[in-house]
């Protein structure tokens, strides 16, 4: 596909020709149950995936793309996660972590190369951040970077990068050190260029990942030097880009969880239907019913969380503040898709437990969503902080009093308000707080819906997705109501053998 044929043709013509190839490729060309099981994507499986271009969604238009719409970026990476998820992730890196950022803290006269290298050389782009020693702490990496003679030398680790050893190019954060050592408080955005000698990153360790295993992870070194011009440059604080990098990729996820939880969905549906128990389907329990119903109202918040994000997450939008809504997009999403591929197992019996199963597969797969880019614990514990932050500006201690006014649930509070109805102890404990942070990213969530049901989406989807929501919400506050706090007893062994005791 040329790059006028990128331009010119019609997103659903794109969409539907991509869809073609996956099909293709996946059944006709290959056996992805085959390959799936194996590290890394067969060459020519991938050769004849990227020679449609999908990434030319992330591309602005100036530089032959098809100009960076939210709408065809999610679309695309639906596609692609109904039938593979390591595949979806791959592009989800590649456009959230380094071509939207590129997009719009680059220069010009470093975007045109890297654009005319990702649609004619079909190269990829990531994002490195963590480091070995300071996981989510992202504040205290030891990666650092020094000026001299019009570039930056950058020396440090990184390691948990998707892409490691196979990306083109990386976005690299570091801490500038002083004359006298002591590095900055602020982080700075570098691009390096892998291909050239003096910016490669060299991979020590591969890692071997319990899941995704079409996308490499490893341990890098970083001993470079990149050209002044390819360090990002936000309109104040390399903290706050970091922040508007990471609550619009969290904001994107819906995108890679959509396609997921759709094929979790169906597969459940079919299965179902076809598997006759004591002369009925499956389909016929009651609890049957219940399990995938759940996965259809995931399959509702996800479209609901798609509409939202398509309309709010562009690369016009500063998104710096927009901690509440990322966090409950990326947190409640990777929770449901984990629930999804669980339910899918258990309703499978034993085929559930092959490793070529895709609920087997999408279990091991998903887990790691509800990991990467901050840990879901983490996540929920900053929708309270934030949440409980503004309710004491504001001197309100009433939950349901909070929620009813609040811009993201003044829709969708009252649906709960006799679950919330009672005033918050502004002095939880943190595992409270994740416990807050969920009722809150449920009600948040069941405001996209709402918004999405306006729309004209079909109301029966709507108003069952709400009651599970409902069942959820009032599970979390039963949690976060009960008083009584487990204890750790780490020294547990002596007097604790029940063989002595017999």
């Amino acid at each position: 596909m040329s790059i006028k044929d990128i331009q010119n043709i019609s997103f659903d013509d794109f969409l539907k020709d991509f869809k073609n190839t996956l099909k293709s490729v996946f059944y006709e060309k290959d056996d992805i149950q085959k390959f799936s099981q194996v590290r890394g994507f067969p060459s020519l499986v991938f050769r004849d995936i990227m020679a449609k271009k999908p990434l030319s969604v992330a591309i602005p238009k100036e530089f032959g793309g098809r100009g960076t719409k939210v709408k065809e970026c999610l679309s695309v990476l639906e596609v692609a996660s109904y039938e593979s998820l390591p595949l979806s992730l791959t592009f989800g890196i590649n456009i959230a972590l380094f071509l939207e950022p590129v997009a719009k803290y680059a220069k010009k006269e470093v975007q045109a190369p890297i654009f005319k290298r990702f649609l004619e050389e079909r190269n990829m782009g990531g994002l490195m951040i963590t480091e070995p020693s300071f996981g989510s702490d992202a504040l205290s990496m030891e990666t650092s970077n020094v000026y001299k003679d019009g570039k930056y030398h950058i020396n440090g680790y990184k390691h948990w990068q998707g892409l490691t050893g196979l990306a083109d190019y990386w976005l690299i954060t570091s801490r500038n050190k002083a004359e006298n050592g002591k590095l900055g408080r602020d982080i700075d955005f570098f691009i390096a260029d892998n291909q050239d000698p003096e910016q490669r990153v060299k991979v020590e360790e591969y890692y071997n990942n319990a899941g995704l295993y079409a996308i490499p992870y490893g341990n890098n070194k970083l001993d470079l030097q990149v050209p002044e011009n390819q360090k990002l440059e936000g309109e104040s604080t390399g903290i706050k880009l970091m922040l508007d990098l990471l609550h619009r990729s969290r904001m994107q996820f819906p995108g890679m969880a959509m396609g997921f939880i759709k094929r979790m969905m169906d597969e459940a549906i079919e299965h179902c239907n076809t598997r006759i128990v004591s002369g009925k389907n499956l389909l016929a329990l009651d609890k049957v019913k219940e399990q995938i119903a759940n996965i259809q109202s995931a399959f509702t918040v996800c479209s609901a969380m798609c509409a939202r994000s398509s309309e709010y997450s562009g690369i016009d939008q500063e998104l710096a503040m927009s901690q509440v809504e990322a966090n409950s997009m990326k947190s409640v999403i990777t929770d449901m898709m984990q629930a999804s591929a669980q339910t899918l197992v258990q309703l499978s019996g034993s085929s559930g437990y092959k490793e070529e199963n895709i609920g087997a597969r999408g279990i091991m797969d998903s887990r790691a969503f509800m990991i990467f880019e901050g840990s879901n614990e983490m996540l929920y514990t900053q929708i309270s902080e934030a949440v409980m932050k503004l309710m004491k500006r504001k001197k309100i201690t009433n939950l349901f009093d909070f929620l009813n006014e609040y811009k993201l649930t003044e829709k969708s509070a009252s649906f709960f308000k006799e679950i919330i109805n009672f005033n918050l102890n502004m002095e939880l404990p943190q595992r409270k707080m994740v416990d807050l942070g969920k009722i809150i990213g449920r009600v948040v969530s069941a405001n996209f819906v709402i918004d999405l049901g306006d729309k004209g989406f079909r109301s029966d989807l709507v108003s069952e997705s709400i009651v599970s929501l409902k069942h959820e919400v009032t599970a979390f506050v039963s949690s976060l109501t009960f008083q009584p706090n487990t204890q750790l007893v780490t020294e547990y062994k002596e007097d604790s053998s029940w063989l002595n005791l017999i």
